[in-house]
């Protein structure tokens, strides 16, 4: 059993097929179906049952998926420790990032400033929510992932970046545009179209409704905070996303922004990464960055006043 065995059959394990599998270890199909029959020949086992249009782990198959991760893992926290200890400036980076806005900025600064400090890294970004990225970190796919916390995986650590208040956004043609403060039952009253489930900020909302005791009516369920502001900002409905998101929209004039009355939901961006795993200079450069870039003031919602009293009429 050696590492390429692994990682070809992790990759058809995780593809459904031989030929996407090969294509990802960029291998032929014939050379890949070789590496897995020498595999099920060292270990006594059927890895995979061929179905007509994809593979399906065995028991034995999902039993050395869980160890081959485990292995493939160490392994490449062996070569990159090795690395760091003859001075070599040169590793990959696998992030992951369930935040458009991060994507957007401050990311790619980030990136630019680790690059002059290790001219050879490698990054590489990857999207999804932060169920999802989560699972990869676990799973070894991803070094370090920005998700929306709470995170509740074992196994994860977690770092809070940032804090931000989600509020909810409307066409500057919608009815209550002038507006500075919405209620929970007026927002339960609109089309709202929200992020999608799974996400931590969707779950918020969620939740925020339920305490308040009231249905909302959701008509779109989008995956990408772009998206989500264009509908809004066709009159189609509207959103609820972290307030940080939509400064330029909002100041433009092209969307109109409310706090929702009587709720604090606070937002907060994480940088999620393996418990006990190991962290190069490359990794450790990285989170020192998105610490010292994450270091900046949000705006709060607006406290309502104290009401004063009125003053005795002098006789």
């Amino acid at each position: 059993m050696d590492i390429r065995q692994l990682k070809a059959f992790v990759a058809i394990a995780e593809m459904g097929t031989f030929t996407a599998g090969a294509a990802r270890v960029h291998v032929t199909q014939a050379a890949i179906s070789m590496q897995i029959r020498q595999l099920e020949n060292e270990t006594g086992a059927q890895l995979f049952v061929r179905a007509p249009r994809k593979v399906i782990l065995t028991e034995a198959g999902e039993r050395l998926l869980e160890r081959a991760y485990v292995i493939l893992r160490e392994h490449d926290a062996a070569l990159e420790e090795m690395a760091a200890l003859t001075g070599a400036h040169k590793g990959r980076l696998r992030i992951g990032s369930a935040s458009a806005m991060v994507s957007g900025d401050p990311l790619p600064q980030i990136l630019r400033e680790l690059k002059k400090a290790y001219a050879n890294v490698e990054p590489s970004v990857a999207s999804g929510t932060s169920e999802q990225l989560v699972q990869q970190v676990l799973a070894g796919d991803l070094d370090a992932a920005f998700v929306s916390l709470p995170v509740e995986a074992r196994g994860v650590q977690t770092e809070l970046l940032s804090e931000d208040y989600l509020v909810a956004i409307g066409s500057p043609q919608h009815g209550l545009a002038k507006q500075k403060v919405v209620s929970a039952y007026a927002l339960a009253g609109e089309n709202l179209i929200l992020g999608e489930r799974g996400g931590n900020t969707r779950r918020l909302i969620d939740q925020f409704f339920a305490q308040t005791g009231v249905t909302p009516k959701v008509i779109m369920e989008l995956s990408r905070l772009a998206a989500i502001k264009r509908m809004v900002g066709e009159d189609m409905g509207v959103g609820i996303v972290p307030l940080q998101s939509v400064g330029d929209e909002v100041e433009k004039g092209n969307l109109v922004r409310w706090w929702i009355e009587g709720a604090q939901i606070n937002w907060q961006l994480g940088v999620a990464r393996l418990v006990g795993g190991y962290e190069s200079p490359i990794h450790q450069k990285f989170l020192q960055l998105c610490r010292e870039h994450f270091q900046q003031p949000t705006s709060s919602p607006p406290r309502s006043k104290p009401k004063q009293k009125k003053k005795a009429a002098s006789g």
